[in-house]
């Protein structure tokens, strides 16, 4: 387990380095390791690597080599496919609302865990949709900007076995009290009997690495940069949104099962870490990075 003090030391190095371009791991050639199986979409309509999304704009972002003789002991961040009410730019409503912040979030979020914990990360991450053969193969499942999310009962049915056969879900990037509605409709679909509980900053998960002294309110980059003479952190334009909620799901023996951060955005966090370097110190090294962590950790270890 490595220290917050380590932890942001590093993370500063890495900015810097990567600010001038020294891009860390790009002299490992991933063909010298062994190739993680993709168990998730195979649809075609994304790219099984995200480094080549959008024309392979991103194929000069770092990679590693995985271990030959088992490639697929790692840790995958895998990403939720699922279908959204509101149209996006991406044209069509399966590229919805669940693909914000894709790739940029996923793929440094990974980095970061790779070169700052002991965990064996996958480089490629995953997308799955709400299928049971493909979450079956993911111990952990990150959903984005679920105010406006579509649930049938059978994909209610699917998380829900999912989490109660050991899955956990973290839930994130949400704001105000007309998109917890719609996310709450969804829960209730899949939790009928089971009501989200607000975690105390006492709870393991704010400890689980890095101790946190505040439940972190993260903005997006461009609300907190409008925001930031007046010390606000919340995103104004949607209503109640001003105070932050970390809830969670549990099961009959108290396992957590799900994180539902509310009224924050861990992702931009993630995704936006080179953006601006007040938005970085202030948010992307305080607390987005860390409790990332933090619940990584706490959802493998319990």
């Amino acid at each position: 387990m490595i220290s917050q003090q380590s932890f942001l030391r590093w993370l500063s190095a890495l900015a810097v380095m990567l600010a001038v371009g020294v891009l860390i791991g790009a002299d490992d050639k991933e063909e010298e390791g062994g190739q993680p199986t993709n168990f998730g979409i195979k649809d075609g309509s994304m790219p099984e690597d995200p480094r080549e999304w959008r024309d392979g704009r991103y194929l000069d972002f770092p990679t590693w080599k995985m271990s030959k003789e088992a490639p697929d002991d790692n840790f995958t961040f895998a990403r939720l496919r699922y279908n959204s009410s509101s149209r996006s730019r991406f044209g069509r409503s399966h590229f919805g609302r669940w693909l914000t912040d894709y790739p940029d979030s996923d793929m440094n979020f990974a980095l970061r865990l790779q070169q700052l914990t002991s965990l064996q990360v996958n480089p490629k991450g995953a997308i799955v949709d709400i299928d049971t053969e493909q979450l079956r193969h993911y111990p952990f499942v990150y959903m984005i900007e679920v105010g406006s999310m579509n649930l049938s009962e059978p994909e209610a049915e699917v998380l829900r076995n999912y989490m109660l056969n050991g899955g956990f879900m973290m839930v994130d990037d949400f704001w105000g009290s007309e998109e917890w509605a719609n996310f709450y409709q969804c829960l209730k679909m899949i939790f009928p009997d089971r009501e989200p509980e607000e975690l105390p900053l006492e709870h393991e998960i704010f400890h689980a690495v890095f101790p946190l002294k505040v439940k972190p309110q993260i903005p997006s980059v461009g609300h907190a940069l409008q925001g930031r003479s007046q010390g606000i952190t919340y995103e104004w334009d949607k209503p109640d949104a001003e105070t932050v909620h970390y809830k969670g799901v549990f099961d009959d023996k108290r396992r957590m099962m799900m994180i539902i951060c509310h009224n924050t955005d861990l992702g931009d966090g993630w995704e936006e870490e080179g953006t601006d370097p007040w938005y970085f110190r202030e948010f992307s090294e305080k607390y987005a990075y860390p409790l990332g962590i933090n619940i990584i950790f706490y959802a493998l270890t319990h």
